[in-house]
């Protein structure tokens, strides 16, 4: 009984950290993403200006930090908050989708 909880509550937590979106909403994500992000990280998320974002170089971030980071930026660095531009829900899925390896 308490294994199926447990499993409940993990399916239950995962729909709540990646939302989903339309088809034309998740297009417009990948081309503010590889455009705006692409940048400064680099067109195909390896590096320039900031850090890479590719799964190896996420690996050991949560989604969640990540999607704060780009809510809010850094400060002190050039990586901009994009809170008011973009939703959490949005940079959530670009955090998660970030870790799983970004669509072209």
């Amino acid at each position: 009984m308490m294994r199926s909880l447990e499993l409940a509550l993990i399916a239950t937590l995962s729909c709540a950290i990646t939302p989903a979106f339309s088809a034309d909403r998740s297009r417009e994500l990948t081309a503010l993403v590889r455009e705006d992000c692409g940048s400064c990280h680099g067109m195909t998320l390896k590096g320039g200006l900031g850090a890479p974002l590719t799964p190896h170089d996420l690996a050991e971030k949560d989604a969640m930090s990540l999607a704060a980071i780009i809510l809010d930026g850094v400060p002190g660095t050039p990586m901009p908050p994009w809170r008011g531009l973009i939703s959490e829900a949005d940079a959530r899925w670009i955090a998660e989708k970030l870790k799983q390896g970004f669509p072209q």
